[in-house]
C-alpha cells in the first residue's frame, strides 16, 4: 500500500527550486531532520525530501518524512508521511485552488483524509517551522500514550 498522491487540482506555476532549496537548508537546522535532497535529483528536481529522525520515535516507527513542492505562485503541498511495515499515518497541509474546499487547507492524519481550514499562509518559512513544530508534537503524543 503506497501514499496517495495530492489531489486533482494541483497547485498552480511552476516549481519554486530556490525556495525550496532555502527550505531544506533551514529545515537541517531542526534537531528532527537528518537530511533533505532534491528528487529525483537537484539536476531535475520534482519535490523536496525532508528526512525525519526515525530514531526519535517510537521503535515501530521504520520511517518519517515530508514531501515539499513549493511553486513560484506560493501554491504549495507539504506531505507528512510516517511509515510503519506497511502502514502509512500521513496528513498533508496544501495551499492551491480547490472547489470543495479552502485555497489553504489541511488534509488530517491519519490518512490525509477530508481537507479542513489551515491558518497556514504564505510563508515559506513559516510554513515550514511551524510544520517542524507540528511534527515535534506529534513525536511528543507518540511516546506520552
Amino acid at each position: 500500500m503506497s501514499p496517495p498522491t495530492p489531489d486533482d487540482s494541483v497547485p498552480q506555476g511552476r516549481l519554486d527550486t530556490t525556495t525550496l532549496r532555502t527550505l531544506g537548508r533551514r529545515a537541517a537546522t531542526h534537531p528532527l531532520v537528518t537530511a533533505w535532497s532534491f528528487e529525483p535529483t537537484s539536476a531535475s528536481p520534482r519535490s523536496l525530501e525532508i528526512t525525519l529522525d526515525a530514531d526519535a520515535y517510537p521503535v515501530d516507527v521504520d520511517s518519517v518524512r515530508l514531501e515539499v513542492h513549493w511553486f513560484d505562485t506560493d501554491d504549495y503541498y507539504v506531505h507528512y508521511i510516517e511509515t510503519r511495515d506497511t502502514e502509512y499515518y500521513q496528513c498533508r497541509w496544501d495551499r492551491h485552488p480547490k472547489t470543495d474546499a479552502p485555497r489553504s487547507h489541511f488534509h488530517p492524519p491519519p490518512d490525509a483524509g477530508t481537507a479542513v481550514e489551515s491558518p497556514l499562509g504564505t510563508d515559506a518559512l513559516d510554513v515550514l517551522f511551524t510544520i517542524l513544530d507540528w511534527v515535534r508534537e506529534r513525536v511528543e503524543t507518540l511516546h506520552a500514550a
